[in-house]
């Protein structure tokens, strides 16, 4: 069988964790960005995209094909 290409998210993180939640803070580590302009390109799963939705505000979105 061959290798499917897999569906992958570019994700940038544009706002700072500082003054927020917690658990924001937690979300942006879990994603690998932890610096303003990190970028990370990641497996498009559910999982993944829920994460982004909970920080949103503090992240840039790239879809990737």
């Amino acid at each position: 069988m061959a290798d499917a290409k897999k569906n992958t998210v570019t994700v940038t993180q544009t706002g700072s964790p500082i003054g927020r939640r917690h658990d924001q803070r937690a979300t942006l580590i879990g994603l690998g960005l932890n610096k303003l302009n990190r970028t990370r390109t990641l497996e498009d799963t559910s999982a993944v995209r829920g994460m982004i939705a909970k920080v949103q505000h503090l992240v840039r979105v790239e879809d990737s094909a």
